[in-house]
């Protein structure tokens, strides 16, 4: 079902686009919840075994490249929610950033603070994308919660709102809004 839900938003997004919606970021489960990849292997299997699971370091980019100004440092698509919008912000690594609506229309740009980039930066290395399963799951269900998919160095790991780890908080708390207004 997950795994459903990820290809309708990379492919086609989900629901119309609009003005308006709830830019609150999303709540951590509390309690850890279980991790665990679309095949099934859970938080305590390491990286790069199993079916399914993401690939090690060595196997892809590294997270602690720094981009190029004009390069992606992080994508990351929030779809759902009430009004079942889809949004994508992207960050450069310059600190500038696009918001996209489901059709790739851009809705806003901007450019983050030498802080905020400096921040994101921290909690995008915090977050451990090699290290992380590809979806996070076992958090509670939050019924017209947001679904989020992140790309940041060779890595794309989503979950719903719920299920998110801090760490994936974390980032998502250090973007632009993903609405306008």
């Amino acid at each position: 079902m997950v795994a459903v839900l990820l290809g309708a938003v990379v492919l086609a997004g989900c629901g119309p686009s609009g003005s308006g919606g709830d830019d609150a970021p999303p709540k951590g489960s509390g309690a850890p919840g279980t991790i665990s990849t679309s095949a099934g292997t859970t938080a305590g299997t390491s990286p790069g075994t199993g079916p399914g699971a993401s690939p090690t370091p060595s196997e892809s980019p590294s997270t602690s490249a720094v981009p190029a100004p004009g390069e992606t440092l992080v994508r990351v698509t929030r779809s759902g929610g009430f009004a079942g919008e889809t949004h994508t912000l992207v960050v450069k690594g310059d600190g500038s950033w696009s918001r996209l609506d489901a059709k790739a229309k851009a809705e806003g740009t901007g450019k983050l603070s030498e802080r905020e980039l400096a921040a994101l930066r921290t909690v995008l290395r915090e977050a451990d994308f090699p290290g992380r399963p590809r979806i996070a799951t076992g958090g509670p269900k939050i019924y017209d919660g947001f679904f989020y998919a992140f790309a940041h160095g060779g890595y794309e790991v989503a979950g719903e709102q719920g299920s998110l780890p801090p760490e994936l908080v974390r980032v998502v708390e250090a973007l632009p809004a993903f609405t306008a207004g």
